[in-house]
């Protein structure tokens, strides 16, 4: 199908008898004289359309369904084998990518600083509980002379051990216990997560001598800035190469509640975290020249530190330290290299020839010491591209 466009001047004369409307064919424009001087006689018909340009309209695109406002915005896109052939842009709709859900923790699941107090509360309680455990003996007559005259004692005969003796010793030695046994020491770069029953208590990330609840169960968890270089693991390149890769990872431990209750074991969790950031983003070899290690590594950073926040692990950087070919594709890829590379070297070496051939035969026939004509230029361009082939050769070997 094809458009035609025509102006319409403002005299337009009238149709004669033997050209009607119905002899004119539906195809042919309709033809408009254009104006001449009044010196030059009657007006005859002439053609105005010169520069008419037709453009041909696809099929397809007088038939296609009109896009959706309210849906995916669309983009133009046109076959590669048929571009530059006049075929408009057809317009397809992106499907839109779902993304991966992250994992969830409780969300009560926080850390919080647990009430613990000042070592020197648990030693004052210690302290008091075994002299009341003295005094008790002292009092019950069971405390040696020896004990007696050493604490400076008056000598007491003892009322014997009875109710009052024992309800005094298990108070004292109660007291004691829980004195000497809830001191805990605080250091840098570490912290403690307690429980009771299974209820996280809270955190303790001070340091020094700490008197602790007995009772809490204590977990410790390194807080410093750690890093974890792996093992090799498996990979692959943008072509689908198998790639094994050693990485450094960064991180430390922000929310040790999560990490230590929300996951049975985060430092396994970010092993694996990283070993599935590997099998989704494709890792180039050095010199390859598709792309870079710290490309990769963004996007393994990136993605890595997603996956592991939710459990209270803050990641700093996946960066790929070594890459090497798998065992089974090893050796193909290694003679595929050594391909390359001399191919890269015959490339340049017979670039260096040829413009050394062609400078010198400019130079020659330039300056005029040789007069050349077709058949001896080519001999000549020949004998001079076998002389540098052959220097070339022997400078290399």
């Amino acid at each position: 199908m094809s458009t035609t466009t025509s102006h319409t001047p403002e005299h337009v004369p009238e149709h004669t008898p033997e050209h009607t409307p119905e002899h004119i064919p539906e195809h042919v424009p309709e033809r408009i004289p254009e104006r001449v001087p009044e010196s030059e006689g009657p007006s005859r018909p002439a053609r105005l359309i010169q520069n008419e340009a037709t453009t041909e309209i696809p099929v397809h695109l007088l038939f296609r369904d009109e896009p959706d406002p309210v849906s995916v915005p669309l983009k133009p896109a046109v076959v590669g084998r048929r571009q530059g052939t006049g075929e408009q842009p057809r317009f397809r709709r992106p499907v839109p990518s779902k993304p991966r859900p992250a994992p969830e923790v409780d969300p009560a699941l926080r850390e919080r600083s647990a009430r613990v107090l000042p070592g020197a509360a648990g030693v004052f309680a210690g302290v008091c509980g075994a002299a009341g455990c003295v005094v008790t003996s002292w009092w019950a007559g069971a405390l040696p002379p020896l004990a007696v005259q050493a604490l400076g004692l008056p000598s007491y005969a003892g009322a014997g051990l009875g109710p009052a003796q024992w309800a005094a010793y298990a108070g004292a030695g109660a007291l004691g216990l829980f004195g000497f046994g809830g001191l805990a020491r605080g250091r840098t770069g570490r912290a403690w997560v307690l429980g009771l029953f299974g209820r996280y208590r809270g955190t303790v990330r001070r340091t020094g001598l700490l008197w602790v609840n007995p009772l809490l169960l204590r977990r410790r968890v390194d807080v410093r800035l750690r890093h974890w270089r792996s093992e090799p693991m498996p990979a692959a390149d943008a072509s689908g190469v198998a790639l094994r890769a050693v990485v450094l990872v960064v991180w430390r431990v922000r929310d040790t509640a999560r990490a230590t209750l929300g996951v049975e074991d985060h430092e396994t969790y970010l092993r694996e975290c990283v070993e599935a950031g590997l099998a989704r983003v494709p890792v180039e070899m050095p010199g390859s020249g598709r792309g870079s290690a710290d490309t990769a590594g963004d996007a393994l950073t990136r993605m890595v530190a997603a996956d592991a926040a939710p459990v209270g692990v803050e990641v700093f950087s996946v960066q790929p330290v070594r890459l090497e070919y798998a065992p089974e594709v090893a050796s193909a890829m290694h003679r595929r290299r050594i391909a390359a590379l001399d191919a890269q070297h015959r490339a340049t070496v017979l670039t260096s020839v040829v413009d050394s051939v062609e400078d010198t035969v400019t130079r020659l026939t330039m300056r005029g010491l040789v007069e050349l004509d077709d058949y001896e230029r080519k001999a000549l361009v020949k004998d001079l591209t076998v002389a540098f082939c052959a220097g070339r050769g022997e400078a290399t070997s």
